[in-house]
């Protein structure tokens, strides 16, 4: 028996290329076969539209632009929160007309929300024109799955009907970590890098340990391999994924945390900055934070989501630390990085949620001085058990929370960007700005900064100095190129 973090070759994936690329150009009177991939939700789902993305291109595609001109599309969907299924509903029905117009059309639907029972039934009332659905630990079946609907002519979903071939369930999967998919990375700047898989907290409001699984870590070779490729391949920033990164490591024979890890992809040689999210912090540890505040390339920027101020509500949450625990750390990673920027994900209305609690989240926001917020409603989830509790709070005095907490942290955000102002600090310019001239990049503690420069200047280090602030971004000027 295998170990869960050990990285296996994904079974039979590379013969399958050749044979869908034969079969493909038939299909199109040797025009080159176009794919289209949507991405929803979160960052993890980038890095695996971008494995999606190489395997179509292995497989003989090239990647089109949008639906209209594409042979096959595919949606990598996100259960997060109830808007990302609706968005996710409304634009496959949209596809409808586009697969009567071309019945050889193939349409994929993958990620979170495959990995859900109610969503299943409902494409399948609604949406039978769909191909297949996979689910969200089986990226590596793809190619199988593609060549089975091109020479089958069955649609392949997660049930027992009679088209049945494949089932998705995320905590039913055989745990493997799978190495070796060809990736087609979206940036040749920033590149994301996945540590681990899955979830193992149950937060009580979050459905991804449902649709994702249990936590899977990579081996810290493989990532450290893929580390050494980017950085050797001029990348200039990488940051390390995972649902929960601190938990890295757990379920490996071998003795590595992430704070060792990255201790180690940061004695790489090279010009680069080094980033990793999302952090809980329950797991964030000092010996965490003096990785950061030691390393030559890691960012001092810490995302720690604290959902709520409230020590009643996080125990309502199961987020397994206090408000007096957060602000420790929060209070230690100021000491030892002095310019640290932080930042934070919250959740306004929560079942049980009172005012009062409500209030406690806004004294710890002001308290801490975050440089931005991520801030949500609260959505129910099915099959969590925040859904079955009582919440007798409407949703227009959430919203009126939710545009008074908008307002504190607007204030918050203002001030700490003015902290800037006439401040001469290092970016990496990532593309140009929709202002005519002008170029977008970031701080290390991933502010945004425009700056006048031509094209040219993409993927470079700079020196830059601070010279206004509007709202929640920098302005200014290059002094150096490094």
């Amino acid at each position: 028996m295998k170990n869960v973090g050990e990285s296996l070759c994904a079974p039979k994936f590379e013969e399958y290329f050749g044979l869908i690329k034969n079969l493909l150009h038939q299909r199109v009177n040797f025009r080159t076969p176009r794919a289209f991939v949507r991405t929803y939700g979160c960052q993890q789902n980038v890095s695996d539209s971008e494995k999606i993305n190489g395997m179509l291109l292995a497989m003989g595609f090239e990647l089109a632009q949008g639906c209209e001109d594409a042979d096959i599309i595919v949606f990598n969907t996100c259960a997060v929160r109830e808007n990302a299924e609706d968005r996710v509903f409304g634009n496959v029905g949209a596809l409808k007309a586009l697969k009567k117009r071309n019945p050889g059309l193939i349409i994929a639907l993958c990620g979170c929300m495959t990995e859900q029972a109610h969503v299943v039934e409902r494409l399948k009332q609604s949406f039978p024109f769909v191909d297949l659905v996979l689910g969200t630990n089986s990226l590596e079946r793809f190619p199988e799955l593609i060549y089975k609907i091109l020479t089958e002519k069955k649609h392949i979903w997660p049930s027992k009907t009679e088209c049945d071939t494949y089932s998705t369930d995320a905590n039913a999967s055989d745990a493997q970590v799978y190495e070796g998919l060809p990736i087609e990375r979206a940036s040749k700047i920033k590149a994301f890098l996945p540590i681990m898989y899955g979830c193992d907290n149950f937060c009580s409001y979050c459905v991804v340990p449902h649709v994702r699984g249990r936590e899977k870590s990579r081996s810290a070779e493989a990532i450290c391999e893929e580390f050494s490729q980017l950085i050797g391949s001029g990348y200039k920033e990488v940051t390390l994924l995972g649902q929960n990164v601190n938990s890295y490591g757990k379920n490996l024979d071998e003795r590595v945390d992430f704070a060792q890890l990255l201790r180690r992809l940061d004695r790489t040689p090279g010009d680069y900055w080094l980033r990793f999210m999302t952090s809980h912090p329950k797991d964030a540890t000092p010996k965490l934070i003096n990785v950061m505040a030691a390393g030559e390339h890691i960012c001092h920027h810490l995302h720690l989501p604290f959902q709520a101020g409230s020590d009643r509500v996080l125990k309502l949450m199961n987020r397994g630390y206090t408000r007096q625990g957060y602000l420790e750390i929060i209070s230690y990673a100021k000491a030892k990085m002095p310019d640290v920027c932080l930042t934070s994900d919250v959740i306004v209305g929560f079942p049980g949620e009172r005012y009062e609690d409500f209030c406690e989240t806004l004294s710890l926001i002001k308290e801490v001085g975050f440089t931005s917020l991520f801030t949500f409603i609260y959505s129910k989830r099915s099959g969590t058990p925040a859904a079955e509790m009582d919440d007798p709070i409407s949703e227009k005095e959430k919203s009126a929370w939710f545009r008074e907490l908008l307002e504190v942290q607007n204030e918050i955000t203002t001030r700490q960007c003015q902290k800037y102002d006439g401040e001469v600090v290092k970016v990496l310019i990532e593309g140009k700005s929709t202002k005519k001239g002008s170029l977008t990049a970031r701080t290390q503690g991933n502010m945004i900064v425009d700056i006048a420069g031509e094209e040219d200047l993409v993927g470079k280090f700079a020196m830059v100095k601070v010279t206004g602030v509007k709202n929640w971004f920098l302005t200014g000027e290059i002094t150096a190129v490094l």
